[in-house]
Parts: C-alpha cells; sequence; structure tokens
C-alpha cells in the first residue's frame, strides 16, 4: 500500500513539474493536427485513477500500450464492445499513431461486423444486418478521426476507401478517398489506379472514369493489369466505343479474371 502511495506521489510531482512543457507541446500538437485526443473526463473513467495519472505525467504512449495489449486479449475473448472502449482510450492517448487508428477502424468494420452477421444468438436477420451496418459505422469513425488527426498522410485515406469500397460499396466516396489519398507525397504507387477503379463503378460517371484507365494504360505496360483491362473493356461496352478504338479485344487477349 505504502509503495502504490508513494508511486501514486511520484507521478502527481512529475507530472506538475512538467505542466510548463506540457503547454509547450499542447501548442505544438495543434499545429501537428492533433484533434479530439484530450484525456478527457471519459478517458478518466476508462483508465482508472493510477492510468490517468501516468498519462497526465507523460507516460501516455506506455499506458496506450498496455491497453492494446489488454485490446488484443479482449479480441480473443470476441468481446467487441470492450474492444471498442479500449481503441477510444488508445487512439485518444496516441493519436498521431496511424497504426492505432487503421487497426482499429479493422477490427470493428471486418472482425466485429462479421461475428455480428452470422451470430446464431440473435434469430431476426434483419436485426445481424443492422449490428453489421453499426460495426461499418463505427470503423469509418475510426478513419475518419484518424485523418483528422493525421491529414498529411496517405494510410488512412487508403483505409477508409476500402471499407466504403468493400462493406458500404460505395463507389464515389471510395473513389474520393483514394483520389486524396494518391494525392499526399506518401501514397502508394496503386492508389491512383484504386482511385479510377473506384470512378469506373460510379453510375453517371462512366466518361470521366473511361478517360482515367485510357491515360493510365497510355503510360506503358506497367499499367496493363488485368484489372485495368476489365474495366476499360466493361466501359468501352457501355460507351459503345467503335471497335476499332478500342483499347480491350477479347478476341486478341485473355479475358481478364
Amino acid at each position: 500500500m505504502k509503495a502504490r502511495l508513494l508511486a501514486f506521489i511520484i507521478l502527481v510531482v512529475f507530472g506538475v513539474a512538467r505542466m510548463p512543457i506540457e503547454a509547450g507541446m499542447e501548442r505544438r500538437q495543434r499545429e501537428l493536427h492533433y484533434h479530439g485526443s484530450r484525456l478527457t473526463l471519459d478517458i478518466r473513467q476508462r483508465l482508472g485513477q493510477m492510468g490517468f495519472v501516468a498519462a497526465l505525467s507523460g507516460f501516455r504512449a506506455l499506458v496506450a500500450d498496455v491497453l492494446w495489449i489488454e485490446s488484443h486479449s479482449a479480441w480473443q475473448r470476441t468481446e467487441w464492445g470492450r474492444m471498442k472502449v479500449l481503441f477510444d482510450s488508445v487512439t485518444s492517448l496516441q493519436p498521431r499513431n496511424m497504426t492505432f487508428w487503421d487497426m482499429s477502424a479493422w477490427h470493428m468494420a471486418y472482425n466485429a461486423s462479421a461475428a455480428a452477421a452470422m451470430d446464431e444468438k440473435e434469430s431476426r436477420e434483419a436485426l445481424r444486418l443492422k449490428a453489421e451496418r453499426d460495426y461499418w459505422k463505427i470503423g469509418e469513425d475510426f478513419y475518419k478521426r484518424g485523418i483528422q488527426n493525421n491529414p498529411e498522410h496517405a494510410y488512412l485515406f487508403e483505409g477508409l476507401g476500402r471499407v466504403y469500397r468493400e462493406k458500404f460499396k460505395d463507389h464515389e466516396r471510395a473513389f474520393e478517398m483514394f483520389e486524396e489519398a494518391s494525392k499526399k507525397p506518401d501514397a502508394m504507387p496503386y492508389t491512383h489506379r484504386f482511385a479510377a477503379y473506384s470512378l469506373a463503378e460510379v453510375p453517371g460517371r462512366e466518361r470521366e472514369a473511361y478517360a482515367r484507365l485510357k491515360a493510365l494504360y497510355d503510360k506503358g505496360e506497367d499499367e496493363h493489369l488485368p484489372t485495368l483491362l476489365k474495366f476499360l473493356g466493361e466501359l468501352e461496352e457501355k460507351l459503345n466505343v467503335p471497335a476499332k478504338d478500342r483499347i480491350y479485344n477479347p478476341a486478341s487477349q485473355t479475358p481478364p479474371k
């Protein structure tokens, strides 16, 4: 008991001594787009007294790592609600760690949603589908908040684009996310293609998509990928492109899978 009390006093003293430093850090955090990362009373309730004081005393990363390990245990027990609470705490403590945002979103939008859709305890399909979609929205929210805190990077834009494409089947919003990601200096080489592929599935934007895909094709053989050829072929049919002007000719090419 005395040891715990001594540790508590040390953390408090250390925290008070750091207050001027923390004030400067807070200004810097605002410059670096830290949003929603304050240690609120809600976070205080989640962390408990010792964890909250430790976070205030400059041990945010350590506390976040401990909670992340705990969230893995919750995942093994399929405690989705507890995982969500832990993820909220971890991302609040370390809002510039994009992996935390990405994995939190992925667990909710993919693992938790799949479990909800197959939940044998719920006999009504409508409620299972609603729970599944609710988890998609939670995943979407993690990505959106992560982007607010890391707007200069492509990583979370790409993740949100995948959720819109694979879960919501909202190809227009998927296009917007991949398009935004492709503008970032750390964008992956394939992101511009993903933007074009998503645009190709948006009703009413076929001509725009075809122009983008053709521009990619004209860059050279490195862009002549099966998916690109597939979308080009489909759009040439929809747009009634004359046979002589078509890029994808089924008679001379193996149909892409």
